[in-house]
């Protein structure tokens, strides 16, 4: 291999943990003339810990990085292709994992007996206080501080490296013991004061790591934090002595007194991780790797392997750019490699709010806790569990069969999630998949026409249980644009009955009307104009909570009085009853997105002092009441949802904490089904997007308000909607910008997993839909279309 230009020289690593080593061991490799020095503050050969995880593929990329300590760490390892569900009383194996565990100690030690053979000096019993020092005395040209956790290196140039640390909600004590384990193993035992769950999996050929976790809460009702540490110990032995059948648990942290051992786990996100230093005269680059740039929670595995899958990155940078300046080759790596590990952690969020929030899926039987819990991280999906293992997944898709139709026989190939039924009051929907309300601005004077009927015609006929109908407003006053449909009218009414009784005639499916008010946002320009901008001319007057504008460039709007609540009030009932009387199968209200009923449940919008502002119950005053009376005429067999904001994304605004309790208040007042969105209630508003971003507002309002949810966001496959509904995260899925790209998404999504021979429920299907199934399928298939 071409050796470094002379820029780079000399390399310290300060720590020798997993991160320092392989940097080190890679670096040397490449070019043996390179001078490289780790420090550790430790013994030779010594470390804590006990095993760590890593997935088939980690040892693939280690594998190609570097064969011989690969060999090695292979040799060493405990592979296992199960996990395995305790929960109560119930279990549930599954299989095609990939793990390999291994000693941490093992590894360290393979790790440093390569250094040691490759030529790097590794330095022990050295506790670094000035990295600066260091690094003048070895005449660095780089330094990597893979100091760990708690670094000191982050700590000093904080100021570069803006790290945001924050400590999470369980407490976790990491032991060992001698019972072998032949899967990893998940153990959950409920206490009279909440949830323990155990993490469980072997790392040699007879010690297994024993990982014991609990919300903070449980722990110091239990008294924990008041135990020494063998009494905690012994707690733990005690309640889940049916898992470990008679063997002990060991630690490894008795240098540490009280309950010390038990830890909150501290996510570590930094905005940078190269800072260059003055050292001795010359900037030095200094480089965070490993535990000091980033955590991710041990539930996913993946702080070892983000370590040194850091290492093998930056000396493939290295590499790739021989000739390059060295400030060059540290912008590609940061650039690159954080975006790698961003997508990490944002999986192992999702997995830590899981296991920090068991209480909320404990309604699960275990066939669907243990889904939830599989699939929890959302990196794995239905289709790659099938991939796993597909006899198991197939008793799971019948399982859910026979909840969604009782007495339905097992299939070879059962219908997928996405095409199981679901009954609301008296209306059965043929699947989940529902057409998201989608602003046209094609309506005249708020009447929709030939445009309207195309476009939501189209969507019935391809596919989907449910079209919804865009916002529609009750009065002229309340529209966003002057091309949105309103409901004020006879003449509107019949424009869309003429919608309604075609999607009944021509399709099975069945059809929605979303009613709200705009508020602030109204009287903008159309959307493919200037969206959220007030009109160029012809502006109506708004209304709203508050007299507070949507952006500074908007209307102040006229705060509502009492005399406006009732007035507005009458017409979403006219409007309810106009939709009634044209057939409308499902009937919205939209108090999301800054609109007039969402500006009464924000706190930013919202700053009332009567009783419709103040309180959460107070803030959702106005639009239970515009709730009630609608659903008071709308016909009881009917199912009404709620559209909400449940997350306001932005300082001072409503949490997805709110958002459980809004669904609650509106349960309370007959809501069947709330469609969960977020944010647009202010231009602050900053989300944090991503595939099926939304899902998880939808999944803690379901099980914990235990109500119907409808998800919405960034769903556009089947194999979304599929782990969405098996995970029980959602009932319903609202799937938007495919359905404009492609109205008949559904029918050709499900044609896809019909390659598996999989048949829709026949039962729900007119001739037209199993003839347009049939085309879809040959499509799918790549074959003529009959």
């Amino acid at each position: 291999m071409k050796p470094y230009t002379p820029a780079l020289q000399r390399i310290l690593c300060i720590g020798g943990g997993p991160a320092g080593l392989y940097f080190a061991l890679l670096m040397k490799r490449r070019d043996p003339a390179l001078t490289i020095t780790v420090v550790e503050r430790n013994r030779p050969f010594d470390t804590f810990g006990w095993g760590v995880v890593f997935s088939d593929q980690t040892l693939g990329n280690l594998q190609a990085a570097d064969p011989e300590s690969a060999q090695l760490i292979g040799d060493a390892f405990n592979h296992w292709d199960d996990i395995e569900v305790f929960y109560k009383g119930g279990r549930v194996r599954s299989g095609g994992h990939g793990f390999c565990g291994i000693g941490r100690k093992k590894l360290l030690n393979i790790l440093q007996e390569r250094c040691i053979a490759l030529g790097v000096d590794l330095v022990f019993e050295t506790d670094v206080s000035d990295d600066q020092a260091l690094a003048a005395q070895y005449n660095a040209d780089l330094v990597i501080a893979s100091d760990g956790l708690n670094s000191r290196i982050r700590t000093r140039y904080a100021d570069t490296f803006q790290p945001d640390i924050d400590t999470r909600e369980c407490r976790f004590v990491w032991l060992g013991t001698k019972k072998t384990f032949d899967a990893f193993t998940f153990d959950f035992v409920q206490t009279e004061h909440g949830w323990f769950q155990a993490h469980a999996y072997k790392f040699d050929g007879e010690t297994s790591t024993f990982i014991v976790e609990t919300p903070e809460a449980v722990w110091k009702a239990h008294g924990i934090d008041q135990m020494e540490q063998a009494e905690g110990v012994a707690f733990c032995e005690k309640l889940f002595a049916d898992r470990l059948e008679g063997h002990a648990l060991i630690s490894n942290a008795q240098h540490l007194r009280g309950s010390a051992n038990w830890i909150r786990f501290p996510r570590v996100i930094c905005k940078t991780w190269v800072h260059w230093a003055d050292v001795a005269g010359r900037s030095t680059p200094v480089v965070l790797m490993g535990d000091a740039a980033h955590t991710a929670h041990f539930s996913i595995g993946s702080g070892t392997k983000l370590a040194l899958e850091d290492a093998i990155d930056l000396a493939d940078e290295f590499s790739r750019h021989a000739n390059a300046d060295v400030a060059e080759v540290l912008q590609g790596y940061e650039a690159r490699r954080s975006v790698e590990v961003l997508k990490i952690q944002n999986a192992a969020r999702n997995s830590t709010e899981w296991f920090e929030n068991v209480d909320r899926y404990t309604g699960m039987e275990v066939e669907q806790f243990a889904y939830s819990l599989l699939t929890r991280s959302q990196r794995i999906s239905h289709e790659n569990l099938r991939l796993r293992d597909a006899k198991w997944l197939e008793g799971y898709e019948n399982w859910l069969v026979q909840q969604a139709v009782p007495g339905a026989q097992p299939k070879k190939h059962p219908t997928p999630p996405m095409l199981l039924p679901l009954t609301v009051r008296g209306l059965t929907l043929k699947n989940r998949i529902v057409v998201s309300p989608m602003a046209q601005y094609s309506a005249a004077d708020g009447v929709v026409g030939d445009y309207h009927l195309v476009h939501l015609g189209a969507r019935a006929l391809g596919g989907a249980a449910l079209v919804m109908v865009e916002m529609t407003s009750p009065t002229p006053e309340g529209r966003i644009t002057p091309g949105c449909p309103g409901l004020w009218n006879d003449a509107q009414k019949a424009g869309l009955k003429r919608i309604v009784d075609f999607v009944h005639g021509q399709s099975s499916a069945r059809i929605g009307l979303q009613l709200g008010h705009s508020g602030a946002k109204g009287s903008t320009q159309l959307g493919w104009d200037k969206i959220d901008e007030p009109l160029p001319e012809g502006n109506w007057p708004l209304l709203s909570a508050s007299a507070v504008p949507y952006g500074e460039q908007n209307q102040v709007p006229r705060a509502m009085t009492r005399a406006d609540m009732d007035a507005l009030t009458a017409a979403f009932v006219d409007a309810t009853q106009r939709a009634a009387d044209a057939g409308f199968d499902w009937l919205e209200l939209h108090a999301a997105h800054g609109y007039l009923l969402s500006a009464f449940i924000c706190p930013l919008t919202n700053l009332r002092t009567d009783e419709y502002g103040g309180t959460l119950a107070n803030r959702c005053r106005y639009p239970l009441e515009v709730f009630a009376a609608m659903r008071a005429v709308w016909p009881a067999d009917r199912p009404m949802s709620v559209r909400i904001s449940a997350h306001d994304w932005a300082p001072g605004g409503n949490t997805p904490d709110d958002a459980v309790e809004m669904a609650r208040l509106f349960k309370a007042a007959g809501c069947d089904v709330i469609d969960v969105s977020s944010g647009q209630t202010t231009r602050q508003a900053r989300p944090v997007y991503g595939r099926m971003y939304q899902t998880p507002f939808a999944d803690r309002v379901r099980n914990e308000a235990g109500i119907l949810t409808m998800a919405v966001g960034a769903i556009s496959e089947a194999d979304h909607a599929n782990s969405i509904i098996a995970a029980g995260r959602a009932d319903l899925c609202a799937v938007a910008r495919p359905h404009l790209a492609d109205p008949a998404w559904t029918l050709h999504e499900a044609a896809k997993l019909q390659t598996r021979a999989v048949e829709w429920p026949r039962p729900y299907e007119s001739g037209r839909d199993q003839l347009y199934r049939e085309i879809a399928r040959q499509q799918a298939l790549n074959a003529p279309a009959p």
